[in-house]
């Protein structure tokens, strides 16, 4: 009777050792897979030249394949660190794909994208920074920099209106507009170095009288209009003031 006993006893021993074996492997946690970078499939803006070279590894050290535009779209496929960078695996869109500097592009899926775009905007000049600008509008449409932005586009463009009426007057020929008997603010509308403007999107008003180019305001309006009691807004309708009164002078 006690060998008896005894030998149930190791079998429910036996039998719990098991059953609790079995429950802890039923209880195991497994190991939670890797989470996938937010930046995988989104997509994303060249933006800084500078720094745009596409490379068929993430390497400074890489041969460059090429160097991308401002503004070229791309697509995120990848993310990698490397020489003390983060580098974006992109497809190129059109064609073509390998890894870029990830501080070369700018998108909506990373905050403060657009400050950081509004900064570099402010440390440009000449007609890459009027490029930049018009990106930044159609890339943050609602940012809080928009109207410090807009300001200074238009500021820029006043600038560059005048810059366009001195060389066009420097370089269109007299003799020539004489001999065609064409309206001479055709000539001066039809300048080629308005072109590039103009495929951004860029209007520029001519004072037939004094012969000058100025920029017409776009972008002053859009403040007056959209944020009225604005600092910016009150400095855009002096400049708006300004522009009505530079159109109406005529030549001393």
């Amino acid at each position: 009777m006690k060998v008896a006993l005894t030998a149930i006893l190791v079998c429910l021993t036996a039998f719990a050792v098991d059953s609790f074996t079995q429950t802890r492997r039923a209880i195991r946690p497994t190991p939670s897979a890797v989470a996938k970078p937010r930046e995988i499939g989104q997509t994303a803006y060249v933006m800084d030249e500078t720094l745009s070279v596409l490379r068929p590894k993430p390497s400074l050290f890489a041969v460059p394949m090429q160097r991308m535009r401002r503004g070229r779209v791309v697509k995120i496929m990848g993310v990698a660190e490397a020489d003390g960078v983060k580098f974006y695996r992109v497809a190129a869109i059109p064609t073509g794909s390998g890894w870029v500097q990830a501080d070369a592009v700018f998108g909506k899926f990373r905050d403060g994208d657009d400050a950081r775009l509004a900064r570099l905007i402010q440390s440009m000049n000449g007609f890459d920074q009027i490029e930049t600008a018009t990106e930044f509008f159609n890339l943050f449409p609602t940012s809080q920099f928009r109207a410090p932005i807009l300001l200074l586009y238009g500021d820029l463009l006043e600038d560059a209106a005048s810059k366009l009426s001195r060389d066009a007057t420097r370089q269109l020929i007299r003799a020539e507009m004489a001999a065609s008997a064409a309206p001479l603010h055709s000539y001066y509308l039809n300048y080629v170095s308005l072109d590039r403007y103009r495929r951004i999107g860029i209007t520029f008003v001519f004072n037939p009288s004094t012969k000058q180019f100025h920029y017409d305001g776009a972008s002053w309006k859009e403040l007056v209009l959209k944020n009225k009691g604005s600092n910016e807004a009150v400095e855009a309708q002096k400049r708006l003031d300004s522009l009505k009164e530079k159109m109406a002078r005529t030549a001393n």
